[in-house]
């Protein structure tokens, strides 16, 4: 029988990783400790708990976390398992906890985590207070406004610099570099990338506005910025792809473009909570065939290689951006669980202009979805306006002036009309 007496905090890290967890674990300790509070580490996120295995926690002591604070990765590892998807299993993880003595926990992921943090303190009915921390490199969780989700920046400034590296490859060996940044509900990271690094063209699913994305449209706008390179007397370009253009076409729309080709880029398959498996689709390649042939047919040959960009970001040490993020989040999450409203609600912890604003999992979450909603791209902003005004792509002034339209169109031996005709639709 635990100790009634005994405060212990238990910290779980959930889904994939991000830089700067180490900075949470290390910070949450601390602190924790500081308070008088005992500290345990749950090792791969709620999979042994889910299994009844209570073998698996580390106790965690300031000497144990200190060198880690900067360093990238899990010390506690994680997993996606979601406990809140099968009562029994819900029931295990309360179980588990409650003969461990667990009176606070802190929860540290996305989407999905957050969700079956918010779920174990339901059904723990106060015995367990709850704070998540938010985390994930793709910044799609509603935090509040210019509040990015840590791991976001040390993400974004590594891609940046693997983007420019690629950009003096492109320019040095003439070719075209094709890049799928990761983000699966948004496009924050590969726009952020993009405009970073002056990509050459960057496309996320938030410019479709809601419209139908097919594979050839994606395809068509890379071509567009191709032909106008061409046009500038420049054979090399860098296009940023956001990977959650793959979920805005859709099973249906990849049937439908490649048919039974699909399965030449991989299994269309989704994961305990329903996503698709997008790293199990080539969409890079894809897109670089599907590129190539449509090129063919205008006359053209365009070198080009596909790049993923994703699992290179996630576990690289936190740039000091992230490293003093995660210290305030650490820090704010402890300081939420010993505060009189964690008697009253389990919260995502965030800041806002320095100060802790705890976030109610009741307000954040849509318990028809189980889900946040995602943080989207505003592309009515400012922000993005600008993003698109320095890529390179076909726009309405291409087709407006005679001259422009006469130099894009002779780059693939075509009229202007026969241009116009086939490439206009990218603009309305």
């Amino acid at each position: 029988m635990a100790d009634s007496s005994r405060r212990l905090l238990a910290i779980v890290v959930g889904g994939g990783p991000a830089p700067g967890i180490n900075g949470v674990i290390s910070s949450v300790t601390i602190e924790a400790i500081n308070q008088g509070i005992e500290v345990i580490g749950i090792r791969d996120g709620f999979k042994h708990l889910v299994a009844g295995d209570l073998s698996q926690i580390r106790p965690l002591k300031i000497n144990d976390v200190v060198p880690y604070y900067n360093r990238g990765g899990s010390m506690l590892g994680t997993s996606r398992t979601n406990p809140a998807k099968n009562p029994a299993d819900l029931e295990r993880v309360i179980d588990g906890f409650t003969q461990l003595g667990v009176k606070y926990l802190v929860t540290i992921g996305g989407d999905d985590t957050a969700f079956s943090g918010s779920q174990v303190y339901k059904k723990a009915n106060g015995t367990i207070k709850v704070a998540h921390v938010p985390k994930t490199i793709d910044n799609d969780l509603p935090l509040p406004p210019g509040t990015p989700t840590f791991g976001f920046e040390t993400a974004r400034h590594i891609g940046v610099e693997i983007a420019r590296s690629l950009h003096e490859d492109a320019r040095t060996t003439g070719r075209w570099y094709l890049i799928v940044s990761m983000g699966r509900a948004a496009g924050h990271l590969a726009l952020g990338i993009g405009k970073a690094s002056a990509a050459t063209v960057t496309i996320i699913a938030e410019e479709f506005r809601g419209q139908p994305v097919t594979l050839d449209v994606i395809c068509d706008i890379i071509i567009g910025s191709m032909i106008k390179r061409k046009a500038e007397g420049k054979n090399y370009g860098v296009a940023i792809l956001a990977e959650g253009l793959i979920e805005s076409i859709g099973e249906k729309g990849l049937i439908q473009a490649l048919g039974d080709e699909l399965s030449r880029y991989g299994n269309v398959e989704r994961d305990p909570h329903g996503h698709l498996r997008l790293g199990e689709i080539e969409f890079g390649r894809m897109i670089r065939y599907r590129v190539a042939e449509r090129l063919k047919a205008l006359g053209l040959s365009v070198m080009m290689i596909d790049k993923d960009l994703g699992y290179e970001l996630r576990c690289a040490d936190p740039i000091p951006y992230d490293a003093e993020y995660t210290r305030n989040l650490g820090y704010g999450a402890v300081k939420f669980l010993n505060s009189p409203e964690s008697d009253h609600y389990g919260a995502i912890i965030s800041f806002v202009g320095g100060k802790m604003v705890p976030l109610k999992f009741d307000d954040m979450i849509d318990p028809k979805t189980s889900r946040m909603r995602p943080r989207l791209v505003d592309v009515e902003s400012e922000t993005y306006e600008c993003a698109r005004r320095y890529m390179l792509r076909l726009e309405k002034s291409d087709f407006s002036d005679p001259e422009q339209l006469a130099k894009l169109a002779k780059i693939v031996k075509l009229t202007p009309e026969q241009f116009r005709e086939r490439f206009e639709y990218l603009v309305n």
